[in-house]
């Protein structure tokens, strides 16, 4: 992992927990009560209550603030805040889950990052792999589950114990405390959209969010806007910087809304208002926001869009066409893909499935090959794309 340049025009700062204290000091004055007379303060509402927002960014780890604030530097017109230092429903598929409004934690946070860094997603992040030049084809390939898929990832953990690495994945809480402890160059990246399929995030814990369990484990963190692209950029390109030079950890809960549904099989108007959604697809929209911007800044036109619109729609009907056609994977790789000698409860399975098939053919896909491969003389490769 490459140390990035120090840009001259980037100021932040962080508190550090004394390591030589036996109980965490009460700071005199919280973070953003500090800047409270320089900058002019705002709250707007989240999942979970009112935010109030700043434009300094600082990186906490501890606050008496009943409610952490948040960093943000664009607001929702795209201009730049005062005082700121910086300028399936068609059947075709199974299952599918998109990322409608948290975009600008996708890609910010991946332009923030360096090539070689080791980045470990989660199925709402698909932009990450896009800007790291996963293509439209291998998008297709993987919502069809042909024969050009990749296949399934292998659990992280799992795998650096089979190749015997001294290292350690865990749960979230031992993710954190591990890290910590050990002083590991890592950033956690929570993307904070309100919900847990249908469950708010005020029935999931009573604490203020995510930010403030990194205080708990004595990690530096910091919140901010997650429909901000130039927050998250900046943000992670800071948080980086510390993580590299200073050997530690950083926790970054980002604020966003799942304007989406859960996912295809999901009709989120069953828990929430359609009202509340439509507000943060029009009113909070990360990609009109950061669009803005841009356009204000003479880098982009509503021609350049159009046309860019076009070409990306020609592209993905090409690639959707493709992988449709592409043959089906054989049956045995639903067996034989992770392990390299399927244990016997897994070859049970596939007889089972098989004797089925045999008795009712009529509701088998035919398109599926069911060619029998040989565990013992197979060739296992995988390419790991995440959790």
């Amino acid at each position: 992992m490459g140390i990035l340049n120090h840009d001259s025009s980037t100021n932040y700062s962080f508190e550090s927990i004394s390591s030589s204290s036996s109980r965490i000091p009460v700071v005199e004055n919280s973070a953003i009560s500090r800047y409270s007379s320089a900058f002019p303060l705002l709250a707007l509402d989240y999942p979970g209550g009112k935010v109030t927002l700043f434009s300094e960014m600082r990186f906490i780890s501890q606050s008496n603030e009943k409610r952490l604030p948040r960093y943000r530097l664009l607001d929702d017109n795209g201009e730049l805040i005062e005082s700121s230092d910086f300028d399936q429903r068609q059947g075709r598929i199974s299952f599918h889950l998109a990322s409608a409004g948290e975009e600008a934690i996708n890609i910010a946070s991946a332009a923030a990052l360096g090539a070689d860094d080791v980045v470990l997603t989660q199925y709402r992040e698909p932009g990450v792999l896009l800007w790291r030049g996963f293509t439209l084809e291998e998008f297709a390939n993987q919502c069809f589950g042909n024969k050009a898929d990749y296949g399934k990832p292998v659990g992280a953990a799992y795998s650096l114990k089979m190749d015997k690495k001294d290292t350690c994945v865990g749960d979230f809480h031992a993710a954190l405390d591990f890290a910590a402890v050990m002083e590991v160059p890592v950033i956690f990246i929570c993307r904070n959209n309100g919900w847990a399929i249908s469950t708010h995030i005020s029935e999931q814990f009573r604490s203020d969010g995510i930010v403030v369990k990194g205080q708990a484990y004595g990690i530096q963190s910091i919140r901010l806007d997650g429909n901000d692209a130039l927050a998250v950029y900046r943000t992670i390109r800071a948080a980086r910087e510390i993580a590299v030079s200073e050997k530690r950890p950083i926790l970054v809960e980002a604020l966003t809304y799942r304007v989406g549904h859960h996912s295809t099989s999901d009709d989120s108007t069953k828990y929430r208002p359609a009202d509340e959604i439509e507000y943060w697809k029009l009113a909070r929209n990360p990609v009109n926001r950061f669009r803005k911007w841009v356009e204000r800044n003479d880098w982009w036109s509503d021609k350049e869009e159009s046309e860019l619109t076009s070409s990306i729609r020609k592209q993905l009907l090409q690639a959707i066409q493709v992988a449709e056609k592409t043959e089906k994977p054989p049956l045995g790789d639903l067996f034989s893909d992770v392990y390299d000698l399927p244990p016997s409860n897994l070859r049970e399975q596939e007889d089972q499935l098989r004797e089925t098939i045999n008795r009712l053919p009529q509701d088998y896909p035919s398109d599926v090959p069911l060619q029998t491969v040989l565990a013992s003389s197979m060739e296992v490769g995988f390419s790991f794309l995440g959790p």
